[in-house]
């Protein structure tokens, strides 16, 4: 069950004074995904995991934070502050914040493969990048017009998130995030950029914090 509860955060791990060294602004807003699971496990039926971790999610992001909401039954949210480096995951079951630090990484990437004008999602035409992990195989699809600025999550190696961002600088539109139990495909259905307030990506007052273990 341990090990469950990690690959749940995992999967939610699928971002100022930098937006004016750059050419196109950076994307602050919201993208909402619509996923779908594959098991690999037996013991773990597809519709089990859909309602455990949810058939949609809001994801939020400004600067170097970001916000993840699901609609799961096991975990509610997950908050990645850029200034702490965590990530602090808030589960239906407890009123503790359990968070991972952004400097944990167990898994390896073996190898990189970037192909262009693979799909087009929402009407904006996405690259692919492949990487191929320990811990299986992860598609991402991007434009580059959504763009994030990878300098803001260079500690940010749990769940290969810099492997990501350093090679796209972009929020992904669509991700096939395999693992040793499942495969999630996770495709947005609605991208809006709009100006986020900062308490969006702030604890909850007086919250209890402890460090996830595993």
């Amino acid at each position: 069950m341990i090990k469950f509860f990690k690959l749940v955060f995992l999967s939610l791990v699928i971002t100022s004074s930098f937006t004016a060294q750059t050419v196109t602004p950076l994307f602050e807003g919201e993208v909402i995904y619509s996923n779908t699971f594959k098991s690999k496990n037996p013991k773990l039926k597809e519709k089990e995991l859909s309602a455990m971790m949810g058939s949609i999610h809001n994801y939020y992001v400004k600067n170097g934070d970001y916000k993840t909401v699901t609609n799961g039954a096991f975990a509610q949210w997950q908050l990645y502050i850029q200034k702490d480096n965590k990530l602090y995951n808030k589960m239906v079951s407890s009123d503790t914040l359990f968070y991972n630090d952004g400097l944990d990484y167990d898994d390896e990437v073996l190898s990189t493969k970037l192909n262009k004008n693979v799909t087009t999602i929402l009407g904006y035409p996405c690259d692919e990048l492949i990487l191929t992990c320990k811990s299986g195989v992860q598609k991402y699809y991007f434009n580059s017009k959504l763009k994030i600025d990878s300098r803001y999550f260079v500690n940010h190696k749990y769940g290969n998130y810099y492997n990501y961002i350093s090679k796209t600088n972009a929020v992904p539109l669509k991700m096939i995030i395999e693992d040793y139990d499942f495969i999630m495909e996770s495709v947005a259905t609605k991208v809006e950029q709009k100006k986020l307030p900062v308490t969006v990506f702030q604890l909850p007052v007086n919250s209890k914090v402890a460090k996830f273990q595993y």
